[in-house]
């Protein structure tokens, strides 16, 4: 398969700094310092993305006509999916945890419908490539396949990360322009053709307010040609509780036209707080519920997949660092400190002090996750998605099959999609 294909010699690591795609850091067993969306300010300053969002130059786009786009690839009005009549439960699985989540979600398989490792991004030409380097290839797609043969449909994510780090500029240019703009689509689809896939995720992240309609007419031209093939699409956006969010990556997302084309829109709600802020809980249950309410003003709440984070940050003299659920375990017995849980934000916490500097962690539980999912049911969303940076509390397995059960039947079974 050609590198267009996704098929080309591995792009990098992974993003670098942070948790937010919750991104990994290096101590979390070889993880890539990553950072996904988020919904809170952040500082633009710097490439490297961050937790929640990621921190990235901004990539200017010229704000270049794209009424062109009208007469070729907004012209086709997709077809939508049968709507689905099932609750969505998405393993959200990055290269670098998939080996020791993976067996996790295969053992608790009934749990779930679909697995999303997230593994494509983009070369600076912006063709498809592999996130991963080659030596993890063998362990990534032996998951992968466990994955498929547990019965959980496989629809990877494409974010815009080049060579392990978060990089607008492919997709911007793709963005203005029609011609760029059907070639990816061909690729995409021809990539989850020939590898299987029940369909793709995509997650641009770092866009400008000005590619806001070329971004739309993006996702609609690329469902339209999925849907003809049988295949969904899912699109990852910004946590916001207004049009126009906090910040201009959120404007770029158009919730309202993402809506109409993708078959599910999910909703990254974590990084409230993030590695730079001020600690504090990463995903508290007021918000979380601001987030579903603005969501279901412009989505069809079906198609609503609330992002959950399942892990948090451990800050320090200004900066916040990822860390795991076993992580903060093995701190608390490091230094012998209890846990908190603020029943207002309905999260855990604790703090330490290490080496003369005070630590300060919220992270998140089978209690937290137990809130998010619970808001998530009684607000008729579409379902769930774990972002899962690493192992879970393990008692969030039984939540979530008590919270949201998902019905064998429910579990799509597109041909070829498994």
């Amino acid at each position: 398969m050609s590198d267009a294909m996704g098929g080309g010699q591995p792009a990098g690591a992974g993003p670098s700094a942070g948790m937010g795609t919750m991104g990994a850091g290096p101590s979390a067993a070889g993880a890539p310092g990553g950072s996904r969306s988020a919904g809170h300010p952040r500082h633009p300053a710097h490439a490297a993305p961050r937790n929640g969002r990621p921190c990235r130059i901004w990539v200017v786009a010229g704000l270049a006509a794209v009424s062109a786009l009208a007469g070729g690839i907004l012209a086709a009005v997709p077809r939508s999916a049968p709507a689905a009549s099932h609750l969505t439960v998405v393993a959200s699985l990055p290269y670098w945890s998939i080996g020791q989540v993976g067996p996790d979600v295969t053992a608790n398989r009934r749990d779930f419908t679909e697995a999303s490792p997230w593994m494509y991004g983009l070369t600076s030409a912006g063709r498809i490539t592999l996130q991963y380097p080659g030596s993890q290839a063998a362990a990534v797609q032996g998951q992968i396949a466990l994955l498929r043969k547990a019965g959980l449909a496989i629809v990877p994510t494409l974010a815009d990360v080049t060579a392990g780090r978060w990089n607008t500029a492919p997709v911007a240019r793709m963005l203005h322009d029609p011609a760029l703009m059907r070639a990816q689509v061909a690729a995409i689809a021809a990539l989850v053709r020939e590898r299987r896939y029940a369909g793709i995720d995509i997650d641009y992240e770092n866009l400008a307010a000005g590619d806001r309609q070329g971004f739309s007419a993006f996702v609609t031209a690329l469902a339209a040609t999925l849907h003809a093939e049988g295949k969904i699409l899912s699109v990852s956006v910004f946590a916001k509780t207004s049009n126009a969010g906090v910040d201009p990556q959120d404007e770029a997302q158009n919730y309202a036209a993402i809506g109409r084309a993708a078959d599910q829109v999910r909703v990254m709600a974590y990084d409230y707080h993030w590695d730079t802020s001020p600690p504090g809980p990463v995903a508290p249950i007021a918000w979380v519920r601001s987030v579903l309410r603005y969501a279901e003003t412009q989505i069809p709440a079906s198609k609503v997949i609330l992002g959950i984070p399942v892990a948090g940050y451990d800050w320090s003299a200004g900066h916040g660092s990822p860390v795991s659920w076993q992580g903060v375990q093995q701190l608390a017995r490091r230094y012998g400190v209890a846990a908190h849980f603020a029943a207002g934000s309905q999260s855990p916490w604790l703090s330490y002090s290490a080496a003369g500097a005070s630590h300060v962690v919220w992270f998140e539980d089978q209690a937290s996750t137990r809130a998010k999912l619970s808001a998530a049911r009684a607000m008729g969303a579409g379902g769930v998605f774990l972002w899962m940076y690493g192992p879970p509390d393990p008692g969030t397995w039984g939540v979530l099959g008590d919270t949201l059960p998902v019905a064998a039947a429910s579990r799509p079974r597109t041909a070829g999609g498994l």
